[in-house]
């Protein structure tokens, strides 16, 4: 009954990672194969734990574990949001938790979990600084690279994952680490140098994923402007650090306040369903990331509950989303079995990323939504 969750998990994240490449396969937009390589390692690493379920844990199955759930998985899904949001100035957003990320690994590096680190925190405090000021100057000169620079750092972290992983030597008997209370796998067993790529992947890649499809919500949200910025980079150089370190506020603020209008075009049949789709998105990505910090501090109750409640939002933040029944398919063919149905248009939406918000370039097209599925 155990392997049950664990087992669903695993199930539908595959299904999804298939939809993903499926749609990706019709439309080729990069962020959608992005999210199906993360939902691969999210099915990876719920089915690691579905095997161990039924027949044990063993080494290699913990290492397994370890390398797609513990460490890939959120970030690839963060980065599939960076991908998504290119054109826009959550770059300044993505930085940020880069740097943060470098922070919290030389914060912690003198901790008895991560014995072993070495100068491995140092360097990656110094790669994460400098990736953060290469997207921040991106970012500001409205230039929708920056996002290259996020996956040279995701592609180079998995690869340097992998590379530790195999010179790891064999783990203390009896290979793997498991909570004596829950009988949930924990990192313990791990390196000190492996164990500090958590952060450096989860917190820009969580956090991404959460914050981006906060951020596609206000966008596409009937809005209320309660605080006013601008990151228009034209403006004098004060201006603009003043508006840079209000943005978040301001959004925060100006989201809140907007809520009573769109629960007004909910009940009226007028909210975009790009809006309930990012916030099932939102609480896709909440929910692992609360059970899998509460893991990390010891408590592991719910560990298999987080990852099954994140995969069932983000699915369901996905069906929701309308781009998705722009047309109905068969998956991986070119047959089509009825036309999709289509929203109209409204000067809103259209107007949903005014340049006083994020000042995009005049040929910035409509956002996106920011989670998988938003095409």
């Amino acid at each position: 009954m155990t392997a049950l969750l664990p087992t669903l998990t695993s199930l539908l994240a595959f299904v999804f990672a298939l939809m993903l490449v499926d749609q990706w396969r019709e439309r080729r937009h990069g962020f959608q194969l992005v999210w199906a390589v993360g939902m691969l390692w999210y099915a990876l690493g719920a089915g690691a734990e579905a095997l161990a379920e039924l027949g044990g844990w063993s080494e290699p199955l913990y290492r397994v574990w370890y390398l797609t759930g513990a460490v890939w998985t959120a970030g690839w899904l963060g980065l599939g949001t960076a991908f998504l949001l290119g054109r826009t100035r959550f770059g300044y957003t993505y930085a940020v938790l880069l740097l943060l990320s470098g922070l919290v690994a030389l914060m912690i590096r003198n901790s008895p979990n991560y014995a072993g680190a070495g100068p491995l925190p140092v360097l990656y405090l110094i790669g994460t600084v400098i990736l953060a000021v290469a997207i921040g100057v991106e970012t500001y000169f409205q230039n929708d690279s920056w996002p290259r620079f996020a996956a040279g750092a995701i592609v180079g972290v998995t690869v340097l994952s992998v590379v530790l992983m195999l010179l790891t030597p064999p783990l203390p008997a009896p290979g793997y680490a498991l909570d004596p209370a829950t009988g949930q796998p924990i990192g313990d067993a791990m390196p000190g140098y492996l164990r500090l790529l958590t952060p450096v992947m989860n917190i820009p890649g969580a956090l991404s994923l959460l914050l981006g499809a906060i951020f596609s919500t206000y966008m596409f949200m009937p809005k209320k402007r309660v605080l006013p910025y601008s990151l228009d980079p034209n403006q004098p150089g004060d201006q603009f650090l003043f508006n840079l370190c209000i943005a978040p506020v301001a959004i925060v603020v100006n989201l809140v306040a907007s809520l009573p209008g769109a629960v007004r075009d909910l009940v009226a049949g007028r909210l975009h369903s790009r809006v309930p789709a990012t916030i099932l998105i939102a609480l896709g990505a909440f929910f692992p990331t609360i059970t899998d910090s509460l893991n990390r501090a010891g408590s592991t109750q719910l560990f298999q509950l987080g990852k099954f409640l994140g995969v069932v939002f983000l699915f369901a933040g996905f069906l929701v989303s309308v781009e998705v029944f722009r047309e109905i398919r068969i998956p991986f063919t070119d047959i089509r079995l009825a036309t999709a149905r289509r929203e109209r248009a409204r000067r809103r939406d259209r107007e949903a990323v005014e340049p006083r918000d994020v000042a995009p370039r005049a040929d910035t097209p409509q956002p996106r939504t920011a989670g998988p599925g938003g095409a």
